[in-house]
Parts: structure tokens; C-alpha cells; sequence
């Protein structure tokens, strides 16, 4: 009968990981950088080489910084909604292009509408490993002083963007 006991202990033990782990959020991935400063950054500007966009450039007001490429489904999946989300004008909206073709990438905008006050290029994806990315799509807010404010992993939803964005921005104004 002992001999018994210790798999039984060690499978009720391995039950209740699993039970927790199902009932935790898939899209929350803690990021040291909340409350930090945004690494800092200067490089091409997508369709634009000869210019650049920056964090310099998120500055002074609230703003998102999302992390795409064409070769990702989710970011296919959540561009109609970062088009929404552009048309109400209330938050710029940063891109940064990770590890991606920049003809392909400037056909994508072309084609599906371009969301983006400026596209950063990340070619080799260093930009994006400061950020701690690791994945596309993710989107980053930005407070006016540079301070990430929050991380979203998985395409972004009108759900998400009122329930997370919106009220952070609400909350960092005190409410208003």
C-alpha cells in the first residue's frame, strides 16, 4: 500500500499545476520594462530609409508602439483593427517592422492601409530585443514621458484596446 501513495501524491501534486495553469491568462508574459523607461532607438523609417523614426519620437504624448512583420498571421489578424483604432485618432500608433522585407512591408501598408504615424524598420530585430520582444505582434504604451506603461501580447482586439489601453491612458490622467 506505501509503495502507492508517493505516485498518488506526485499526480494530485501535477492536478492542481494543471488546474492553475488553465485558469492563467495565455496573453500575459511579465515584462521587466513596465514602469521603466522605453530603450531608446533611432532606426530607418520604413518606405523612407533615408529618414529615421526613434523613441525620441513617441515623446510628449501617449502613445503605441506595435511590433509587426507580413510573415505573422496575427499581425494579418489584428491590422483591420489597428486601422480602427488609427481612425479615431486618439493614440498615435508606432510601428516597429521586426526581422522583415522592407519591399514586403511597404506593400502590406499599401494594401491593407497603413495604421502607423511612422514604421520603424528592424531588419535584424536588435531594436525589438531591447524591448524584450518575443514575438510578433506585440504592442507597447508609451506615456508622454517615455515610461512604458503596459505590454500586449497576441493581436490587439477592440476589446483589449478599451479594456487595457484606453483605461491606462484614463488612469495615468487621473481619470479623465
Amino acid at each position: 500500500m506505501n509503495r502507492f501513495i508517493v505516485p498518488i501524491i506526485g499526480f494530485a501534486i501535477l492536478v492542481g499545476f494543471f488546474a492553475i495553469g488553465l485558469n492563467l491568462d495565455p496573453t500575459f508574459v511579465p515584462s521587466p520594462l513596465i514602469g521603466k523607461t522605453m530603450p531608446t532607438f533611432s532606426l530607418p523609417r520604413l518606405g523612407e530609409p533615408d529618414q529615421t523614426v526613434g523613441s525620441d519620437d513617441m515623446l510628449g504624448r501617449f502613445t503605441v508602439l506595435n511590433v509587426w512583420a507580413t510573415w505573422c498571421g496575427g499581425c494579418r489578424q489584428e491590422h483591420p483593427v489597428l486601422n480602427r483604432i488609427a481612425e479615431q485618432g486618439d493614440v498615435p500608433i508606432y510601428g516597429l517592422n521586426w526581422k522583415d522585407d522592407a519591399a514586403l512591408a511597404t506593400d502590406w501598408l499599401r494594401r491593407l492601409g497603413n495604421p502607423y504615424t511612422a514604421t520603424a524598420f528592424d531588419e535584424e530585430g536588435r531594436v525589438a530585443i531591447d524591448w524584450g520582444v518575443y514575438g510578433a505582434p506585440e504592442t507597447f504604451l508609451i506615456a508622454p514621458d517615455g515610461t512604458i506603461l503596459y505590454r500586449h501580447i497576441s493581436p490587439m482586439t477592440m476589446d483589449v484596446w478599451k479594456n487595457e489601453f484606453l483605461a491606462r491612458i484614463a488612469a495615468a490622467r487621473g481619470g479623465s
